[in-house]
C-alpha cells in the first residue's frame, strides 16, 4: 500500500488545506508515503512529510502581502467596510520601467521559503525516504514538470517550490536551466494522475475550490480584473479536467480516491493574504474534514448518528425492517 496526499493550488486558500491535513494526520493518524503539491500545495508538502503540522499552521496564519511580494501589484482599500482589490499603478509602472516581465515581484516569498524550508528539513526528508514532489509549468518547453526532492539539490528544490507558486504575470517568473517557469497550476492544478503514475494505491486529494460553481462573476471593470477573470476561467477548467482524468485513472486501477473540496467560496482573489481570514480558513478546513469523516462513519455505524435518528437507524439495521 502506498498512500498519497495531493494538495491543489489556491494561494491563500492553502490555509484551508492545512486544516484538512491537520485532521487527517493528527486526528486520524494517517501516514503518507507520497506528498504531491501544486502552487500553494508545493509550499506545504515538505512540512507535512515531516509531520510538522503545527509549524505549518504558524507559517500559514502569519503571512501577509509583505511576506509574499517584494513589489506588490495590488492595492487593497476598504469601501463601506469591504475590502476592494485594485491595481497599484505605481508599483506596476516601476516594474515595467525596470524592464521586468511581470506586474509584480515575489522575491520575499523566495526568501521565506529558504527560511522556513531549511536544509536540515531537506536532508531529513531524504533520509526518511519520503517522496515529496512539486509541480511547475515550463513555459519554454510548453510542458508540465514534476520535481521530486530526491532528484534535486536543496537550492534547486527551493527554486522549484518558488516557481510552482509564482502566479505570473502578478508574481515573479523563474528563469532556470535556460527555461522560464511559472505556477504549476497552469497545467496541473490538482495532480492526482501523477500520484497514480508514481504508484499510489490510496489518495487523499485536497481541492481548494467548491465542487460546483457557486458564484457568477461581476463584469470586469479594467484590463487587470479582466485578466484575473480569464485566468480563473482557465484554471477552473484545468482543475475539472485534472479531476476527471484522476477519477478515471483511479477507477481503472482500483485506487481509493478521497476528494476534499472547500464547502463554500473562500475568496475571489487568492493572492490577497489576510492573517485573520487564513486563521479562520484553517479552522474551517479542520472542521470540514472532521464532519466529512463523521458522515462517512455514520454510513457504517448508524449508532454514531445524532439522537433519535441514530437510534432508529440502529434499530432498523438490527431488525432488518424499513
Amino acid at each position: 500500500m502506498k498512500k498519497a496526499l495531493v494538495i491543489s493550488g489556491g494561494g491563500s486558500k492553502g490555509a484551508f488545506a492545512g486544516g484538512v491535513a491537520q485532521y487527517l494526520m493528527k486526528k486520524k493518524k494517517k501516514q503518507y508515503d507520497l506528498f504531491l503539491g501544486t502552487s500553494t500545495g508545493s509550499l506545504m508538502v515538505s512540512h507535512l512529510a515531516l509531520g510538522m503540522v503545527d509549524e505549518l499552521k504558524l507559517l500559514y496564519t502569519n503571512v501577509n502581502q509583505k511576506t509574499i511580494f517584494s513589489n506588490n501589484p495590488f492595492k487593497i482599500t476598504k469601501i463601506a467596510g469591504e475590502k476592494v482589490i485594485t491595481i497599484n499603478h505605481l508599483n506596476t509602472f516601476w516594474n515595467f520601467l525596470n524592464g521586468r516581465k511581470t506586474f509584480g515581484e515575489s522575491k520575499n516569498l523566495r526568501a521565506l521559503i529558504k527560511r522556513k524550508i531549511t536544509n536540515e528539513m531537506y536532508l531529513k526528508i531524504k533520509a526518511d525516504n519520503k517522496e515529496v514532489v512539486v509541480t511547475v509549468s515550463n513555459l519554454t518547453a510548453n510542458r508540465i514538470e514534476y520535481k521530486a526532492i530526491s532528484d534535486c539539490s536543496y537550492i534547486d528544490f527551493c527554486d522549484w517550490i518558488w516557481g510552482s507558486c509564482n502566479y505570473v504575470p502578478f508574481m515573479s517568473l523563474l528563469e532556470k536551466d535556460h527555461c522560464q517557469y511559472a505556477d504549476g497550476g497552469f497545467g496541473s492544478l490538482i495532480p492526482i494522475r501523477e500520484a497514480i503514475l508514481r504508484g499510489a494505491t490510496e489518495i487523499d486529494a485536497i481541492i481548494l475550490e467548491t465542487e460546483v460553481t457557486q458564484i457568477n462573476r461581476l463584469p470586469s471593470k479594467n484590463p487587470f480584473s479582466l485578466l484575473f477573470d480569464v485566468f480563473d476561467f482557465m484554471l477552473g477548467h484545468v482543475e475539472k479536467h485534472n479531476i476527471t482524468i484522476g477519477k478515471l485513472a483511479a477507477s481503472n486501477k482500483g485506487i481509493k480516491l478521497n476528494l476534499y473540496y472547500t464547502p463554500t467560496v473562500l475568496t475571489t482573489n487568492s493572492l490577497v493574504f489576510d492573517k485573520k481570514l487564513m486563521k479562520k480558513w484553517w479552522k474551517s478546513g479542520y472542521n470540514y474534514a472532521k464532519t466529512k469523516d463523521e458522515e462517512k462513519m455514520s454510513e457504517f455505524r448508524p449508532d454514531l448518528l445524532p439522537n433519535k435518528e441514530g437510534e432508529d437507524a440502529l434499530k432498523e439495521s438490527k431488525t432488518g425492517t424499513a
